[in-house]
């Protein structure tokens, strides 16, 4: 969720629950189904100085990416809504908070016009920095809230030389305000730190990293990545916003949500379950940051007034690109003693029992410990109560204990017949 990952889904057109206390759950008939435009994707290409070295094939780095780029733009479906946005493009001099602010889209988002595409890549001159940062949150704007599915594809040869912005905190940014915003991130002839760099983008909103060598390489890559992003995702979660405590969680129904947690949060969501239903929750968290070693995932149902119930839990050290942990609990048809209790009861309708889904982590990091929190993606499940294995019946209670009684009488028993047979036996002898 997230994305690894992440990532990260089911049930179209889910909704975020209402976070007042009694409010009705969120349900998947308010959201249309169909997006109401085609996905939009926007190219950001890096045209920075360092994109005039000549160490691809024997040509230019931005002789590749052209080459590559108008490959790509011949191969475009018509529906294609395309855009291309430019850094590093048009300012030589030295003064970085000039160049630090050169970014420009070249090509508006709309239907793929192939002519005017390949002019504006025809002219493109390497020369400046590269705001990384800056150009990621113009392209997100360039690409707009239509409320379809929307990607940047960028490509570069090197990490950002203007932070800040921070591209890895843009990045964060853009995938916490709950909109469909995917970044893709290609790296032209990586090295080590423009690659961590490139693979923490592209985590963070869910996406995805790739890297070439070649002109080749950077043609299939480019044409990858689009066709990807001219495919809407099947589904879409529901955005949530969890509590700080169980009385002002969200009630939700079955589905998928999305959130995101603060390192060391807890977060609380409700879900109402009735009586011979089984209650089915997981959650996933994308690590789209460094974190200290050692660190894990709770998953915690609870009743209202804070009882556990279940928990699952997911722990990880080092490495690791998504936690996700899992539970299930059902609640019990109510008796005949129950169902006369509340009939005897004057009151028409009996509310629906809640229970309190908590999550929660255990991550520390020195660095990136601050807001936005991490994206979490939360699934709830309501299915018929399934029957608990009970065979052979030692884990309840009374039973048990009356069972390890019985053994140990016999165990005694046998013992002490074994102890007079073997003395009668020593003292015969």
């Amino acid at each position: 969720m997230v994305h690894k990952k992440l990532s990260i889904v089911a049930a179209i057109g889910l909704i975020a629950a209402s976070a007042l206390l009694g409010a009705a759950p969120a349900g998947a008939d308010e959201v249309p189904e169909t997006q109401v435009e085609p996905p939009r994707v926007e190219l950001v290409l890096d045209v920075s100085g360092s994109m005039r070295a000549d160490d691809i094939d024997g040509a230019t780095r931005i002789s590749v990416a052209k080459q590559a780029f108008n490959d790509v733009v011949d191969a475009l479906p018509e529906t294609t809504q395309l855009g291309i946005r430019v850094l590093g493009a048009t300012y030589g001099g030295d003064n970085k908070k000039v160049g630090c602010k050169d970014t420009q889209q070249i090509v508006e988002v709309g239907p793929v016009n192939r002519v005017a595409a390949k002019n504006a890549i025809a002219t493109l001159k390497p020369t400046g920095f590269t705001p990384i940062g800056l150009a990621l949150r113009k392209a997100a704007e360039d690409l707009g809230d239509t409320g379809s599915a929307r990607r940047i594809v960028l490509i570069t040869d090197g990490e950002d030389t203007c932070t800040p912005p921070d591209p890895c905190t843009v990045a964060r940014e853009l995938a916490a305000q709950g909109t469909s915003l995917v970044v893709d991130t290609l790296g032209l002839t990586p090295d080590e730190k423009t690659r961590k760099q490139l693979v923490c983008i592209s985590t963070a909103t869910g996406g995805t990293y790739a890297a070439a060598q070649n002109g080749e390489e950077l043609t299939d890559r480019i044409q990858q990545l689009v066709d990807r992003a001219a495919l809407p995702p099947p589904v879409q979660p529901a955005a949530v916003e969890g509590a700080e405590d169980c009385t002002k969680a969200p009630l939700l129904a079955a589905g998928v949500y999305t959130d995101r947690e603060l390192i060391s949060e807890h977060r609380y969501y409700r879900v109402a379950v009735a009586p011979g239903q089984e209650l089915r929750a997981s959650v996933s968290i994308a690590l789209d940051r460094e974190l200290n070693r050692d660190y894990g995932v709770l998953l915690k149902a609870a009743t209202a007034g804070g009882r556990e119930l279940v928990r699952g839990v997911d722990a990880g050290s080092g490495r690791a690109d998504v936690l996700s942990t899992g539970l299930r609990w059902s609640r019990a048809e109510p008796s005949d003693e129950d169902e006369d209790a509340e009939d005897a009861e004057d009151a028409a309708v009996v509310p629906e029992p809640e229970v309190c889904l908590i999550v929660s982590n255990s991550f520390a990091s020195r660095t990136a410990a601050g807001a936005p929190g991490m994206p979490l993606e939360l699934s709830v499940d309501l299915v018929e109560a399934s029957d608990t294995p009970d065979a052979p019946g030692l884990g309840r209670g009374w039973l048990l204990l009356l069972v390890l009684a019985v053994a140990g009488l016999v165990a005694g028993v046998l013992a002490g017949w074994l102890t007079r047979w073997w003395v009668a036996t020593w003292r015969e002898n």
